[in-house]
C-alpha cells in the first residue's frame, strides 16, 4: 500500500502529517519536497472536501444566525443563548477540520501553481 506521505515526483516519503496538513489544496503553491525540491499539494479529493465543508459551515452559520432569535420560548431556546459560541466554534472548525483531514486522508499531488 502506498503511503499518503510520499512525494508524487520522486516517490520518497519526505512529508510528515504536519507538513502535509499545511501543503494546501490545488489552488495553493504547496510545500517543497526535501528530497527533490519540487512542490507538492494535497490532491483533488482534498480540494473537493475543503469546498464542500466550507459551504456547509457557511450555511450553518447563516441558518443559526437567522433562526436563533425565533427559537426563544420553544424547545430549542438554548440556541438563542449559545448562538455566538456555536458560530465561533463553526468558524474555528472551518480552519481546523480541513487541516486535520488533509494531514491524514488525501494523497499528495504535484503543484500546478508557481510560488510567485
Amino acid at each position: 500500500m502506498d503511503s499518503i506521505y510520499k512525494c508524487p515526483h520522486c516517490g520518497e516519503k519526505t512529508f510528515n502529517p504536519i507538513k502535509k496538513a499545511f501543503a494546501g489544496q490545488l489552488n495553493s503553491p504547496g510545500k517543497v519536497c526535501m528530497n527533490c525540491g519540487r512542490r507538492c499539494v494535497n490532491g483533488k479529493g482534498a480540494t473537493i472536501f475543503n469546498a464542500v465543508y466550507s459551504v456547509i459551515v457557511f450555511a450553518l452559520i447563516i441558518i443559526i444566525y437567522l433562526n436563533a432569535p425565533k427559537t426563544a420560548g420553544t424547545a430549542y431556546s438554548w440556541i438563542d443563548v449559545y448562538e455566538l459560541y456555536i458560530n465561533m466554534g463553526l468558524i474555528v472548525s472551518y480552519f481546523v477540520v480541513p487541516k486535520l483531514v488533509n494531514a491524514f486522508f488525501f494523497r499528495l499531488a504535484p503543484a500546478i501553481r508557481s510560488p510567485h
